[in-house]
């Protein structure tokens, strides 16, 4: 069995901004959900793009939501997880929207209108690593 070792803070953050794909869980009137999201890094916070109307767009705002990305080689047996929780507001300020469009906008993979920003202002961070002597910064699972 592969070895696992808790990644740092620095790391988490780096292998978050190398990342587009990623899953929020949230807490709906019908329990708890998982959604896959497209996303970007402005500043320290994760950036999504959704509908108004989504189950992120409808629940997911003036939430704490848990936001995960991972990477796994299945040969290799190695890989890595990082999850960030916080709370979700909706990015409604012109300057803001701008900035976020200048940095890094998120750009939706699902077909439909995603005219809602949501950012993410990660309060924990953490991360684990499966399998020894190799740098997930450098040799990301693919």
């Amino acid at each position: 069995m592969a070895e696992t070792r808790d990644l740092d803070t620095g790391q988490c953050q780096a292998l978050l901004r190398l990342g587009v794909t990623g899953r929020v869980a949230l807490l709906t009137p019908t329990g708890p959900h998982i959604v896959p999201v497209n996303y970007s890094v402005v500043d320290d916070a994760v950036i999504m793009r959704t509908s108004p109307y989504s189950l992120l767009g409808t629940y997911g705002r003036d939430t704490t939501v848990a936001f995960e990305i991972d990477a796994f080689d299945r040969t290799l047996e190695r890989g890595w997880s990082v999850l960030a929780r916080g709370r979700v507001e909706a990015v409604t300020d012109r300057r803001d929207l701008e900035h976020i469009r200048e940095v890094a906008e998120p750009q939706p993979w699902a077909s439909g209108g995603r005219s809602l920003y949501l950012r993410l202002r990660w309060t924990e961070m953490s991360g684990r690593q499966l399998g020894t002597h190799w740098d997930p910064l450098l040799d990301v699972p693919g």
